[in-house]
């Protein structure tokens, strides 16, 4: 990661809060800015809030609330995503395309989280084109919100394409792609 920094990457992603938390801390001399695109747990709220800049995988009002809190009792301002799920998959978080709305006005009324877009982890792709049709679903979502009285400059933000599908997310409108695989490698 210090090399990565050094060549001018300075964001960086994290799937877990631990681990996040401790990379963060290990790393705290790089004017890095931290993701945390993983699922949260509301009982980690505080540590999420107190550390990652962007936190790109809110699902649930109780837990934009949490955070909020968080984040004015630390004096932060994070910047958030709304996961959407729009596979309705068993094994990935996300709020349903219905409940979204809900969510970006909350997100709208938070005093101190900043409501950026919205994040999307599709069916993990064999071809990046069975992606195509999620990421546009999600781009029309957004639209369709903004068309619905949302801001426009709360939802500029769509965080969606791995590392195996990122070319199509940015044919479809990401302005956020996470590749840390392909940098990286595997886990």
């Amino acid at each position: 990661m210090r090399a990565a920094a050094a060549a001018g990457q300075l964001a960086f992603g994290e799937n877990r809060v631990q681990e996040g938390l401790d990379k963060a801390g290990h790393l705290s001399d790089l004017p890095v800015t931290w993701h945390l695109i993983g699922h949260l747990q509301s009982n980690k709220a505080r540590r999420a809030a107190g550390t990652f800049d962007w936190i790109h995988s809110v699902d649930s009002v109780e837990l934009l609330r949490k955070l909020d809190a968080a984040a004015a009792d630390q004096s932060r301002r994070p910047r958030i995503l709304i996961q959407v799920d729009l596979a309705r998959e068993a094994t990935k978080s996300g709020a349903d395309e219905e409940r979204v709305a809900g969510l970006a006005r909350a997100g709208a009324e938070a005093r101190s989280l900043d409501l950026a877009g919205l994040m999307i982890i599709p069916p993990i792709p064999d071809d990046p084109e069975t992606s195509r049709p999620w990421f546009r679903r999600l781009r029309e979502l957004r639209d369709a919100l903004v068309a619905g009285g949302v801001p426009a400059a709360s939802l500029r933000e769509l965080s969606m394409g791995m590392s195996q599908d990122f070319e199509v997310a940015i044919e479809e409108g990401a302005t956020i792609v996470r590749v840390g695989t392909a940098i990286f490698g595997h886990r």
